[in-house]
């Protein structure tokens, strides 16, 4: 990748939502983000554009395998008023009911968070219209395995971003994977692993 980067092929964007810009902007052809980038793209590309799903190894024993969800969520925090809890539930109920989530499905690539509601979205005809959506899905639904139907990693986060500092310096052409650097990097991620096993022992 670091070649392609020298020759032009690759450009890294960022780990957040910026490359989205430089795609519907047709700075870029194509792109890796969340499903959730699709109601920005088709409300600001000029284009016809269509979604896949991520590249796998098809000699790999038993792929392609399902990907795991991520994505935005939503918190309740604690210490609040007895009635504060009751709207907070409300609230909730409503965002749950199967129209509003096909609907806001439907609308921003999220995907639908019950079964009624992707079968709501499915039954409406709108996967068959609309090709971009459909990829997440089926990603979602193909193949599960017990190493595969969530993260396992403890402390997920800080690792991320232990590696995603080292992955920014490499593909800006900054830092050798070999280097000091990285060398202490992989031993950071570790200590945060150990950490979390040391606290969840038993």
């Amino acid at each position: 990748m670091q070649d392609w980067i020298k020759k032009g092929y690759f450009v890294y964007g960022g780990r957040k939502n910026e490359p989205e810009a430089k795609f519907y902007s047709g700075e870029c052809a194509m792109m890796t983000t969340s499903s959730a980038a699709y109601g920005t793209i088709k409300q600001n590309a000029k284009f016809k554009f269509a979604e896949s799903t991520l590249p796998y190894y098809a000699d790999v024993a038993g792929a392609p395998q399902n990907t795991i969800i991520g994505g935005a969520s939503l918190w309740v925090m604690g210490g609040k008023k007895k009635d504060e809890y009751k709207a907070v539930a409300k609230f909730l109920t409503f965002l749950s009911q199967p129209d509003v989530q096909a609907e806001f499905s439907q609308a921003t690539g999220y995907l639908p968070i019950t079964m009624a509601a992707y079968e709501l979205t499915k039954k409406s005809g709108f996967y068959e219209r609309i090709r971009a959506p459909t990829s997440p899905v089926k990603q979602m639904i193909v193949k599960t395995t017990n190493n595969s139907r969530g993260v396992r990693a403890g402390n997920l986060p800080q690792i991320r971003d232990v590696d995603g500092r080292g992955a920014r310096g490499r593909l800006g052409g900054q830092e050798d994977r070999r280097s000091r650097a990285s060398t202490t990097r992989s031993k950071r991620g570790n200590e945060i692993i150990d950490r979390f096993n040391k606290a969840n022992e038993g």
